[in-house]
């Protein structure tokens, strides 16, 4: 009999003989390269002269390219931030065997999918997926604010507004365009909606969603564009009401007050919500790299 624990970061196998739990993950178990480059700092990269962009350790083979704000990647140097916050872009390379696919984990904190495609990153890493990659992208948390801030347009549609020399576009145009432009380089996107905020209802049972904004439109580019789709705002949420409140409160740090960023075992438990997205798919692409500890 198989039991998966589904997003809590391990699978436990039982029969009438045994029983075998993997080792919980550790940061040791997270390759520094996966998650920050060496080298000079390219022309135009943010950080204040510190970051470089992680680059795939064998070129020869197939590259998971991991895209978004710093729920994916935490800190300048994707080492977590000043509070111990984590994003799942770096546990998540546990589950995938490195000798099959490199794991490059490109996300950056404070960036919507406006700034991401516009600015350094997405100019930075369009020339370098090739065909055979795959892009995994993440946007919605600093995507609020329109043409007047660094977000994108609510919805879907083709509706602009500018700002200065800027033409702003809504969040569904910018995630259309990772999804055209992977597939331009014979690669294949995948989207994953935005991981929750902490936020409970009034008897402290049941996670808040949103379920109207970027987790919907997410959701319907996918559809729109046929791109295979990883409900993870709901599949947080839903391990989140199984942990209950006391539990959850200590995965966000600073508890319990902050309500976006998790630590690294929420880091971990959000990267194996990730990969039961994955499994669930009715054709999941990246199965055949998944490490002994993602099957």
């Amino acid at each position: 009999m198989l039991r998966l624990g589904a997003c809590l970061g391990f699978v436990v196998v039982a029969s009438a003989q045994n029983t075998v739990t993997p080792a919980p993950l550790t940061i040791s178990d997270v390759p520094r390269a996966t998650q920050i480059g060496t080298g000079p700092v390219p022309a135009g990269a943010p950080g204040n002269g510190r970051y470089v962009p992680p680059v795939p350790a064998d070129t020869h083979l197939p590259t998971l390219w991991l895209i978004g704000d710093s729920t994916v990647r935490n800190g300048t140097l994707g080492d977590n931030g000043p509070t111990g916050q984590w994003g799942w872009g770096a546990p998540i390379t546990a589950y995938f065997d490195l000798k099959k696919i490199n794991v490059v984990n490109r996300a950056f904190g404070g960036t919507s999918s406006r700034t991401f495609y516009s600015g350094f990153f997405w100019k930075n890493l369009r020339p370098q997926i090739k065909p055979g990659d795959f892009v995994l992208l993440q946007f919605g948390a600093n995507d609020n604010g329109g043409a007047k801030g660094k977000g994108a347009l609510a919805g879907i549609g083709e509706n602009t507004e500018t700002n200065q020399d800027e033409v702003v576009h809504t969040f569904g145009w910018y995630l259309k365009q990772f999804v055209a432009e992977t597939r331009a380089q014979h690669a294949t996107p995948i989207i994953c909606s935005l991981t929750p905020r902490k936020a409970w209802s009034a008897d402290g049972k049941q996670f808040k969603r949103d379920n109207r904004t970027h987790a919907a439109w997410a959701q319907q580019v996918a559809s729109a564009t046929d791109t295979p789709f990883i409900p993870l705002y709901d599949l947080i949420a839903t391990q989140c009401e199984q942990l209950g409140r006391e539990k959850v409160d200590t995965l966000y740090v600073p508890s319990p007050k902050e309500k976006l960023h998790p630590g690294w075992d929420g880091a971990v438990l959000n990267a194996g919500c990730v990969i039961a997205g994955l499994k669930a798919l009715p054709d999941d692409p990246l199965e055949k790299y998944f490490s002994a500890r993602a099957r």
